[in-house]
């Protein structure tokens, strides 16, 4: 309820709410029918995964923006897409816009414990494991359409492999908004274990390997990648 309270308190009002179910049981369909008057699309059925339910949001959209709010996250503050679009409004070379995202506690969305500060985009630092924090990532929907959508074959690292596809592209133009932009509750796929670790490891080796971009052989941007988040915690 708090992902559907914090898009309907968006100032910014030329937006499309897509919504993607995976067929849930737990009520969770009861409570966005009770919402359908703020939604633009309402798709509840079956999917293979994370990355399959977001490659049909992506497909059901219409706006030419695209960017994606998982159900236990919130926006930062009403405003963040309107500073989002004024962003690629500025410019209509803008292929991307991205900020800060911070983690918090899931029965307490004050309590940060992990800030990502994230930086302006250069190819150095994306061939070092840099990468913009994927919940805060706003792409024209082309890009997307461009590498074929996120490949439903990686489980936890789709997102960084599009990433690499989309940011390794010299014409591909990102701007950062020094702000937090969203609010991500603790307990995501890619660190609930440590089997989830060492898979997430394995697929950024494979999409470094399969995009060529990472330094060393791929082996300085996948140490650095890890490594550079124990500076992003609260100890």
């Amino acid at each position: 309820m708090d992902c559907l309270d914090s898009v309907a308190s968006q100032t910014y009002s030329n937006r499309e709410h897509v919504v993607i179910d995976g067929l849930s049981t737990d009520g969770t369909v009861d409570l966005l029918r009770f919402y359908r008057n703020q939604l633009g699309v309402l798709v509840s059925e079956l999917d293979s995964g994370i990355y399959d339910a977001l490659n049909k949001g992506i497909e059901r959209s219409s706006g030419d923006i695209v960017g994606f709010l998982h159900a236990d996250d919130l926006y930062a503050h009403p405003d963040v897409l309107a500073h989002i679009a004024a962003a690629f409004e500025a410019d209509f070379s803008i292929c991307a816009v991205y900020g800060d995202l911070q983690y918090v506690r899931r029965e307490d969305t004050n309590a940060v414990v992990r800030h990502w500060k994230s930086s302006p985009f250069s190819a150095k630092r994306l061939a070092w494991g840099w990468m913009p924090p994927h919940p805060t990532l706003y792409v024209r929907r082309e890009w997307y359409e461009r590498i074929g959508g996120l490949d439903t074959r990686y489980r936890i690292a789709a997102d960084y492999l599009s990433i690499l596809q989309m940011f390794s592209d010299p014409t591909f133009k990102a701007v950062f908004l020094p702000e937090v932009l969203v609010k991500m509750r603790l307990g995501g796929a890619s660190n609930r274990s440590i089997k989830s670790i060492v898979r997430k490891s394995r697929e950024d080796w494979d999409a470094l390997k399969r995009t060529n971009v990472g330094a060393l052989g791929g082996v300085g941007a996948l140490f650095w990648k890890n490594f550079s988040k124990l500076t992003q915690f609260r100890w």
